[in-house]
């Protein structure tokens, strides 16, 4: 029996988890991809000799990545080489800073030493969250587009470990009384692009799941694992249609921005929801769903390395008011936050021999803010290096060779991220699993990405495309 067509608008990591698998099980797939390349916002800007990760710059929960190679009858190890971090990350305070390590002696004694009495409220976290973690982590797996899907066997065990209507925040309350260390464990709410103040506790999985997994890094950057699957794909007879972009998707055909149509038995769609919705498929704009945050970006490539960690997070002396000027007064705070990675203190493929490789976060409100980055951009960069040089005594500014910005704007109108919300729709519990736009659509039209269920972040966006490609592969 002749196999199905696949196309695949979109080279994200999704798309290329589905059709990697897709592909391995001797589905025709096509993938077709606006850019000259593939990975989305899990590519890369290679300029002057230096690689930046547009993107995911933290790998948690590996063996899901190793789960979909081994799917698709090959192994990360062959493709990937990996560095496992520690610390993980160093966390700065406005007046200490703390050392998180994936090894739980480490962490406790770190706490210890900083939080002196907090230690026994970490033993507490790792014992209650792995439980949380264990109910949550099958829900994750499961196809939610049809209403019966919520009453699974899996969410019904989880329901009770909400812990709803609790903050994260308010269930660290659980386990610390230190601001600084709440903060420590629950920043990762940034990764959903949500405050902790309102990211639902649910989430505390998050924290757990760094600790238990750890986090990696790719060497030559994350943007290898989406050139490591185009390997694949190509491997398993899949084809790319690259600089080709798509315009329309109407039933089983695409339609390029050159006129051409393509048909298919089964078309997934990669790109960002809020985008895909309006632009590809003409359905009701997403504008009054609840969005993430945008991010301010900035890729440094340095004359010389630097003494930082490879993870580091600066927080505001004030945080909550921070994020609560993000979020609820959806404007820009002096006192910013910001995240540095510093790829080449492991990592020298990224950057020409003996220079430094610098990616700089900045969490900002995306844009149903109004904000008008034409005319702040420059301002906004300078106070941010001046911030970077405060925090961390290196002055930047001279050792800048290389330089790339990307505020909310260039998210939205070069990268077709709706609001420029990087982090895709928000996750509060009305806008997850059934409450989330579907994996499947209509009856031949799949979603995959971070707009979908499970979520946005590396390891929910590897299981969309899972769990779509099961979908298919079933309807064979």
């Amino acid at each position: 029996m002749k196999k199905k067509k696949i196309i695949i608008v979109g080279a994200g990591p999704g798309g290329l988890t589905a059709g990697m698998l897709l592909a391995n099980q001797g589905f025709a797939v096509e993938i077709f991809e606006k850019n000259s390349d593939v990975g989305g916002r899990n590519g890369a800007i290679v300029k002057n000799g230096f690689t930046f990760d547009i993107g995911p710059t933290f790998l948690m929960m590996k063996p899901v990545l190793d789960e979909v190679f081994a799917e698709a009858g090959e192994k990360t190890t062959d493709y990937l080489e990996f560095y496992d971090l520690d610390p993980m990350y160093r966390l700065i305070f406005k007046n200490n800073f703390i050392d998180i390590s994936r090894h739980a002696a480490k962490t406790r004694a770190e706490i210890k030493r900083v939080f002196p009495g907090e230690e026994k409220g970490f033993d507490k976290l790792m014992i209650r969250e792995k439980k949380r973690f264990d109910y949550a982590y099958p829900c994750l797996q499961q196809n939610y587009s049809k209403f019966y899907n919520l009453f699974n066997s899996h969410l019904l065990r989880f329901l009770p470990k909400l812990s709803f209507p609790n903050s994260m925040h308010k269930e660290l309350g659980k386990y610390f009384k230190n601001e600084d260390l709440k903060m420590a464990f629950t920043f990762q709410s940034k990764y959903l692009g949500m405050s902790p103040w309102q990211c639902p506790a649910a989430f505390m999985i998050i924290p757990f799941i760094e600790h238990h997994y750890g986090i990696y890094h790719v060497k030559g950057g994350l943007s290898e694992i989406s050139q490591a699957m185009k390997k694949v794909i190509l491997k398993k007879g899949g084809k790319f249609h690259f600089n080709a972009n798509v315009k329309n998707v109407t039933g089983t055909t695409i339609i390029l921005e050159n006129k051409e149509k393509h048909c298919a038995d089964e078309i997934i769609i990669n790109a960002d929801v809020g985008y895909a919705y309006k632009k590809l498929l003409k359905k009701k704009d997403l504008t009054s769903k609840k969005f993430s945050c945008s991010t301010f970006m900035l890729y440094l490539g340095l004359k010389k390395n630097v003494d930082l960690e490879h993870h580091t997070v600066f927080f505001s002396d004030n945080y909550k008011k921070y994020v609560d000027s993000i979020f609820k007064g959806m404007a820009l705070d002096d006192d910013i936050s910001f995240y540095i990675r510093n790829a080449t203190k492991y990592d020298k493929t990224v950057a020409p021999t003996g220079k430094g490789n610098i990616y700089v976060l900045v969490p900002v409100p995306n844009n149903k803010s109004k904000i008008d980055w034409s005319k702040i951009k420059t301002a906004f960069r300078d106070k941010l290096i001046a911030k970077m040089k405060e925090k961390t005594g290196i002055d930047f500014e001279e050792l800048i060779e290389t330089e790339i910005i990307i505020t909310p704007d260039d998210w939205e109108n070069k990268y077709n991220v709706f609001l420029g919300a990087t982090f895709n729709l928000a996750h509060n519990l009305t806008q997850m699993l059934y409450f989330r736009p579907h994996n499947q659509l209509e009856k031949h039209l799949f979603l995959v990405g971070g707009g979908t269920n499970p979520g946005s972040g590396l390891p929910t966006i590897y299981e969309s495309g899972r769990i779509v490609a099961k979908i298919i592969a079933k309807t064979q």
